[in-house]
């Protein structure tokens, strides 16, 4: 798996930009979907370093969360509500609707002794794409209903009539138990998984916070994410509607290098939940145009 493609698995939970990646690279351009690590020891974030923090600093009059810090956000749970679903369609270059994705928030649990919320992620590829690159995939992730940590994150990938399924229990000290059919996997701290950290950056008081970083395991390696506010509200039109919206930009780091081929910027809506209502992507081959077609 490539940088750029795991890049955009992990902006997939953002609002799906993998279904557009898929299609402008071109049939030819994919084999074998890749199979999820084996279980690993993965290294503490870089961003943890000053040396590596030093090009984003925030705004003087901004607060900074790295992971595990307990003062972010006191009550992470307000934004997000069981039953939500949100659905999207992304544009790539001059094409529309290339692609679909639901996302929504199953439930409120108990998981393994830990509160959790499940939440769910289905992408699906649209005609004509549809008759060259076939894609029905699904994600879940169980993330800690305080800190949006994974705590267990699932790829059921059905794409060009290859099925591969992966279920990985996430463990910092490799005590947690997993289900038969469950693989362990060992990671930092805070670490989120795409669903959780899309769900994690609606938590977030950007009107007080304006950045926010910490590591992100995609399903195959860890990579640290900075997600920082760009300028005051804005108006954003989408299907869904028009909305006053927070662009928050998203910097994506591999070993500590950030990834300068691609730009990802996410905005939520000024509203009680930060409803996600658009992505936008900028990469070397195309850009996608990730946009709230309805709120269920």
């Amino acid at each position: 798996m490539t940088k750029l493609s795991a890049t955009i698995a992990i902006l997939a939970a953002l609002a799906c930009a993998a279904g557009a990646y898929y299609w402008a690279h071109g049939p030819g351009a994919f084999g074998r979907v890749s199979k999820a690590s084996q279980p690993t020891t993965l290294a503490t974030h870089a961003l943890a370093t000053d040396k590596a923090a030093e090009p984003f600093a925030p705004p003087a009059l901004s607060r900074t969360i790295e992971p595990g810090d307990r003062a972010a956000p006191a009550d992470a749970s307000a934004p997000l509500h069981s039953g939500e679903v949100l659905e999207f369609a992304a544009d790539v270059a001059n094409l529309s609707n290339v692609a679909n994705l639901r996302l929504q928030i199953v439930d409120r649990r108990d998981f393994f002794g830990k509160s959790a919320w499940h939440l769910q992620a289905f992408a699906r590829t649209e005609n004509p794409l549809r008759m060259i690159f076939e894609l029905d995939d699904q994600f879940d992730s169980y993330s800690d209903a305080t800190t949006l940590s994974s705590l267990q994150y699932e790829m059921h990938l059905n794409e060009r009539g290859e099925k591969q399924d992966s279920i990985q229990r996430m463990t910092t000290t490799s005590t947690e138990r997993a289900a038969a059919n469950a693989t362990q996997t060992r990671v930092a701290p805070g670490t989120r998984d795409p669903l959780g950290l899309m769900q994690y950056l609606r938590t977030v008081d950007w009107a007080k916070i304006h950045e926010v970083r910490g590591p992100v395991y995609d399903g195959h390696k860890l990579y640290d994410v900075s997600a920082r506010l760009d300028g005051p509200a804005q108006n954003v039109t989408v299907p869904a509607g028009s909305f006053s919206a927070s662009k928050i930009e998203v910097r994506v780091f591999d070993a500590g290098a950030e990834l300068k081929d691609a730009h990802f910027a996410l905005y939520l809506a000024s509203n009680t939940s930060r409803t996600p209502v658009l992505l936008e992507a900028v990469m070397p081959f195309a850009t996608a145009r990730v946009a709230l077609v309805k709120i269920k």
